[in-house]
């Protein structure tokens, strides 16, 4: 059996396509949604499924440590959970910045921690965060979002330097339009038929196995080899 790897936001989407992928490579997993029937029904095998909020530490810690019970230390983390709420900033609601800001980047930092460690003393281990293009350029209605992914991208980079004397890996997956649920999250019917335009326009986007594949081939790397960053978008999207 392969190594464990550890997957949040499993439930739907870009997580989704990443835990199939990876049980398809032989890998335990442990997935953590807050949606536990959805990853579940996943039905993979060698797969412990959690009910985590990611901005809850002390369950994100617990959950990891039940399943390197079975499996053995956990090999990478995919830091894959997030929100999307678009809109212009002086009209949002204060608690949607709140949410994404919990979500994306203190849920991110609770994953690393909880591995970082640990991965430090093996002196191996692999970190891969799922960020976005919004983390590297702005959009329209995306400050907020925007704010949170430029964040993961500084972060990802900062600790792949503190931690590279250690031989533990550090990735950043920046995908541009992704086919997934996180556009539903919005409220504003303006944002979001406009985004809908935008994704028509391109022909089409990503689908979540896209960036499934990338996250593969980032980790099937040998341990010295240390992809630092993969920017992913639909050819025909321009910014």
């Amino acid at each position: 059996m392969k190594k464990l790897v550890v997957i949040t936001g499993a439930s739907s989407g870009i997580g989704e396509a990443i835990a199939r992928r990876l049980s398809n490579s032989g890998h335990p997993l442990l997935l953590l949604a807050r949606r536990v029937e959805r990853i579940q029904a996943l039905n993979l095998p060698n797969t412990l499924c959690e009910q985590v909020d990611v901005t809850d530490k002390a369950s994100f810690t617990a959950a990891i440590a039940k399943a390197e019970a079975t499996y053995g230390a956990a090999d990478c983390i995919v830091n894959n959970a997030g929100v999307m709420l678009l809109s212009e900033l002086d009209v949002q609601n204060p608690e949607e910045w709140k949410t994404m800001f919990d979500v994306n980047v203190i849920g991110l930092m609770n994953g690393m921690q909880a591995v970082l460690a640990p991965m430090k003393a093996r002196k191996t281990g692999t970190i891969i965060n799922i960020s976005s293009v919004a983390g590297r350029k702005t959009f329209p209605n995306h400050a907020a979002y925007c704010g949170s992914k430029f964040a993961v991208h500084a972060i990802t980079e900062n600790v792949r330097e503190e931690v590279a004397s250690s031989n533990v890996r550090v990735c950043t997956i920046a995908p541009g339009a992704v086919e997934t649920e996180l556009l539903s999250h919005t409220t504003s019917k303006d944002i979001v038929n406009g985004y809908q335009a935008w994704k028509e326009e391109m022909g089409g986007v990503l689908m979540p196995d896209d960036i499934a594949q990338a996250v593969e081939y980032v980790y099937a790397q040998p341990q010295q080899v240390c992809i630092r960053e993969v920017v992913l978008a639909p050819t025909m999207q321009q910014p």
